[in-house]
């Protein structure tokens, strides 16, 4: 691989450690905050509020003028995100920090998986994402329990501080890397696809079916996994937050396990076969939550559950960028991560009112449903017999 894909896997090491400071105590913070309960949910749909709107049109520019540029203004945007959310004292400043963190992140990550896709060889293009984001995930894995034990020396709000310091050190790294200027030529002319050939991909029912699946996988990780989990597991399980760090710890685990190995094996069986099971695994995983009785229980479902959403992650992008032609690579993410944005702010919305009427079982049944439609969605679309999967 060349230099520029360890420096853009270090960078999103970084990226991610810092984000997930705060996960097991951010609906901790925001329910102290609103102690209604009602804005909640609203404090991580934020965080996808503004890349509805952006990932999109940041696809299509940067299929125009490149992606570093888009890249390190993402970052540079991102850092604003923890400083508001460090400051907030009222709910609504939490939602505004997140909000603007969410559209940093928009331009990075969208930005960094289509050089990814540019410089990434096709026959290896599986297993090298896995390892890429396997190492991504690694920094959540130390992440979550780091800001939880974080938690109990400093408030919840100085520990977006940490985050802060960590995303202005990845955007030093952007700036001063030579390679990340290097792997684009900038006397390349680049193609001026028309937005209406984007919009009408759409019209494939395997790019479809793909943009529906990331809708309703984000749905059940940011609507349970983000939201009403960790007020299961402190409300009605009465864990305390560094136990529940530790359980999204082993989740993460779960996750970095299966994506080293869901890129072999999606490049070797296919990435349908991959991505069902993955959904089963998730699925069977959501009803087990609701039949945990102990502390140790919870920590091998989080890491099945893991290995389950770990399948998904890598294989269905890299499903899309088998389909998606190169001259609309681009956009074809863009599109494909508005329907993931969409899905990750309605999922807390909807699992949060779910949560405060029906209780927490129906929210997990609800998830385990959800995974069953994703499921139906794999076994509904032809692929060609080109593509290796």
């Amino acid at each position: 691989m060349p230099t520029v894909f360890y420096e853009l896997m270090f960078i999103g090491f970084a990226v991610m450690m810092g984000m997930s400071l705060s996960a097991s105590f951010l609906p901790l913070l925001a329910s102290s905050l609103d102690p209604s309960g009602l804005l909640v949910g609203l404090v991580v749909s934020a965080w996808f509020l503004s890349r509805i709107f952006l990932e999109l049109p940041a696809g299509i520019i940067s299929d125009r003028i490149g992606r570093r540029r888009l890249l390190i203004f993402g970052i540079g945007i991102s850092a604003l995100g923890p400083l508001l959310c460090s400051q907030a004292r009222n709910i609504y400043v939490l939602i505004l920090g997140r909000a603007v963190w969410g559209m940093g992140t928009a331009f990075y990550f969208m930005n960094n998986m289509a050089m990814l896709m540019d410089i990434l060889p096709r026959n290896v293009r599986g297993r090298t994402l896995g390892i890429f984001q396997g190492i991504e995930f690694v920094g959540s894995f130390i992440g979550a329990p780091i800001g939880a034990f974080l938690a109990l020396y400093l408030t919840y709000n100085q520990v977006f501080y940490v985050t802060l310091a960590m995303t202005l050190a990845s955007l030093a790294i952007a700036l001063r890397s030579g390679n990340l200027r290097g792997a684009e030529d900038p006397k390349t002319a680049r193609p001026k696809t028309p937005i209406r050939e984007i919009f009408s991909s759409l019209r494939d029912w395997g790019i479809a079916a793909l943009c529906g699946s990331t809708f309703l996988r984000m749905m059940i990780m940011q609507g349970v996994f983000q939201t009403v989990f960790q007020l299961y597991l402190n409300q009605s399980l009465l864990l305390p937050v560094t136990h529940i760090g530790v359980v999204l710890s082993f989740r993460i685990a779960g996750q970095i396990v299966s994506l080293f190995m869901a890129g072999i094996l999606s490049d070797r069986l296919g990435r349908r076969p991959v991505l069902i099971a993955g959904f089963v695994t998730c699925g069977l995983s959501l009803l087990g939550f609701t039949m945990a009785g102990n502390f140790n229980t919870l920590l091998a479902l989080g890491f099945v559950e893991g290995i389950g959403e770990g399948f998904g992650i890598t294989t269905l992008i890299a499903l899309l960028s088998d389909i998606a032609p190169p001259s609309i690579r681009g956009g074809a993410i863009g599109l494909y991560r508005t329907f993931q944005d969409i899905g990750g702010f309605a999922g807390p919305v909807i699992f949060m009112l779910v949560y405060t009427v029906f209780g927490a079982m129906s929210a997990f049944y609800l998830g385990a449903s959800l995974n069953l439609i994703n499921i139906v969605l794999m076994v509904t679309f032809r692929t060609r017999p080109t593509d290796g999967y």
